[in-house]
This record gives C-alpha cells, structure tokens and sequence, in this order.
C-alpha cells in the first residue's frame, strides 16, 4: 500500500483440506434428547447418520442432491424428509426404532434446516457409499459434531474439515421460497437485437476485496451483502434502506463466493438518493457490509457488538465515515461526507451474531491509505481492515 496525501493531514494520526484426524469418538447407547433445547439439531444429525447406513436412502439423498437447483446442491432437510410421500422420513424412522409420527414431532420442534456438502471436494468425492459424516453446529464459532453411520460422536475442527466426506445439516441460509434457473444467463441472453440497456444512474460497487471469508467450512460458501443505511425517519437512529447481495433481486444482485470480486452492481439509485436527501436535508448514508448467516437482505447480530464497531471507527475518522452523491459538471463520483446517526437497532433473532460485522466503509481520503484498484476500505472491530470496495457514481 502507498501513502498518499489528500488535504486531511489532521486525521493521518487517528487511524493507524488437511488429514486433521476428529477427536476419539466416545460411543453412545442412546438417542440424544432433545428436551434441553429443541432447536438444537445435534438428535437429528445423529439420527440422520444412523439411517444413512442404508444403502438405499443413501442413493436417495446423493440424487435429491444431484438434482437440487440450488447452490451448493442444497436441500431444504424438512422438505427432503417429507418429499415423495415421506420416504426419506420413513427410512430415518425405521432405521433410529421411532415412529414416524415421533420423528415429524421432532424435526417440526427443531429449526428449519438446510442439508448439504459444504466441502467441494467432499461434494465432488462422495459416491453414495457409507464413508461419510454428518454435523451440526448453529454458528461459526461452534466446533461442528458430527455423527458416523454407526451414531458415534466426533468434535470436528472448526478451522479445518476432515478428509472424510461431511453432510451438513445446519440452519437455513439459502431462501428455498425461490426456485432458481438450472441456467445463469451470463451475457447476452436477450437473444440478439437491439442495444443493450444503460444502467440505472446511481450509486455502483465495482470491486470488492475481503481478507478473509468469516464463514466456517461447515457453512460452505460466504454470503456477502452490502447494505445503505442512513437516518430513520427523523429519529437519532439508523435503519437499511437498500440491500445488495446474492438474493437482493433486480439491479441489486451479485454473489461474491470468494475473497474477491468484480462486476458492476448497483447499491443505491440516483432516485433513490435523491428521495433520501430530500427527505433528510444535511444527513449521509453509510456502506456496511455483512457476511450474511441468517435471514437474507436483514442484518441480524447483536446490537452492541454493531454499536461498538461504527462508533469507533467514527471517533478515529472524525465521524466523516459517510458519503454522499458528490458528482458535478465536470465527474461523476461518490466522496465521503460526515456521519450524522449512529445507534442501530438490529433484527433480533434467538440466535445471536448470526451476521457477520465484516465493516463499515470509509473512504481513502480518510484513512489517508491508497489500495490500488479500490477507494473505499471496510472497517470491522478495532478499526481493522477487513477489505476493499470499490464505489463509482455512474
């Protein structure tokens, strides 16, 4: 990185798959109860590991994830049970000496869960054939347990998977109301003829660079979103005005699935700044970004945990950690501007720091720091830098 001066001197002193074997697992006699807390989905991926000993549901679940139309060849776990008469939930019940009936009770007390192979290479190796595992965790931080087909239980490595194949079942992150095209129009697709249509003027990230992808291995690919807030109504408060990210919809979308990407995607119209400033004379908006694990487009986590971070990168930059529409006569271009509002008060959920704080954007004029390719830098806890974006006015 090169130091470069931009008339804010004042401000330069402010800012400064491995062979890991599991644990030994201890055998267990009996089925998990689930009474400590029934939203825990530990009883179920066991029971799910023991029914997976036959062959025939085996073969079952490798089709239903062949034929998934969803990222990462994902099933919707209580929709799987239930599919094609219960069969998958008939065979699970047989196989754990429970009654269907027991079974349905339990999965309807858990929370809605998504099964899958997280790991490429896992998703890639696995034949259908009895050497596999399956875990559970609720959050990033969790070691993952798992169960082998014989319902032993193994504490996994959070930062590092197995060798042996892992079938996640894990809590929803993937919006199965929507069913996606097996095809991803890519260029062109209005089948020739005529021009292609301008994009809306507005606020564009360009690029975006992440240092790291504040997902654990056993969720699989990261969910980045880049969220516009600003002042609520004419409150002291903050709240989302627009979303972007893989299920934003429209102009809005773009899926980041590794540290880095490149494209053009719309974060907030020139309409819509428009309406904002108007309804909010003297008043900015900040870019934030998540690493989405819950709900898709809300920012769920915890309050104070959000607080902590804005309001100290704001008190190192001299609360000019917004921006604004700063184009003229002579260039189009997005600068910062000074933070008006900063109290925040998230969606809440009973899991807590389900989203990722991955940061607050600030522009490089401020941080008095050049990245080459990117002008704004996202600030997380403790000011640290955990990316890049680029931001353009088009």
């Amino acid at each position: 990185m090169l130091h470069r001066s931009h008339g804010v001197a004042a401000l330069m002193l402010l800012a400064a798959c491995t062979d890991r074997a599991v644990t030994p697992p201890p055998v267990e006699t009996s089925l998990p109860a689930v009474s400590v807390n029934a939203k825990r989905p530990e009883a179920l991926a066991r029971m799910v590991a023991k029914a997976l000993k036959n062959p025939a549901l085996r073969a079952y679940l490798r089709a239903q994830l062949e034929a998934s139309p969803y990222a990462e060849q994902k099933l919707q776990f209580q929709t799987f049970l239930g599919a094609n008469e219960g069969r998958a939930l008939r065979t699970v019940a047989a196989e754990n000496r429970v009654s269907k009936e027991a079974l349905t009770a339990q999965t309807k007390s858990a929370i809605e869960l998504e099964a899958y192979f997280p790991v490429p290479g896992h998703r890639a190796a696995w034949t259908g054939d009895e050497r596999l595992l399956v875990a559970t965790a609720l959050t990033d931080d969790d070691p993952p347990v798992a169960f082998d087909t014989e319902g032993r239980r193994h504490v996994l490595d959070p930062e590092t998977p197995p060798t042996i194949p892992v079938l996640a079942l894990v809590p929803v992150e993937t919006d199965f109301s929507v069913r996606p095209s097996r095809m991803a129009c890519l260029e062109d697709c209005g089948g020739g003829g005529g021009d292609p249509v301008a994009p809306a003027p507005g606020l564009y990230m360009t690029k975006s660079h992440f240092t790291k992808d504040f997902e654990g291995w056993l969720k699989g690919s990261p969910e980045f979103e880049v969220h516009i807030l600003g002042q609520k109504g004419q409150t002291d408060s903050l709240t989302d005005y627009q979303c972007a990210g893989e299920h934003a919809g429209g102009p809005y979308t773009f899926d980041q699935n590794n540290l880095d990407w490149s494209g053009n995607v719309l974060l907030f119209s020139k309409n819509q700044i428009n309406q904002y400033n108007a309804a909010h004379p003297n008043q900015n908006i900040r870019v934030f970004v998540v690493e989405d694990d819950d709900t898709a487009c809300q920012i769920k986590t915890d309050t104070e945990r959000f607080q902590k971070v804005i309001t100290y990168v704001d008190s190192l930059y001299n609360h000019l950690t917004s921006g604004n529409d700063s184009s003229n006569v002579f260039r189009k271009y997005y600068a910062y501007a000074a933070t008006g509002y900063s109290i925040w008060k998230a969606l809440a959920s009973w899991i807590k720091s389900n989203d990722e704080l991955v940061g607050t954007a600030v522009d490089d004029d401020i941080v008095n720091v050049f990245y080459p390719g990117y002008n704004w830098f996202v600030k997380g806890e403790n000011n640290v830098t955990n990316g890049w974006i680029n931001l353009v006015m088009n």
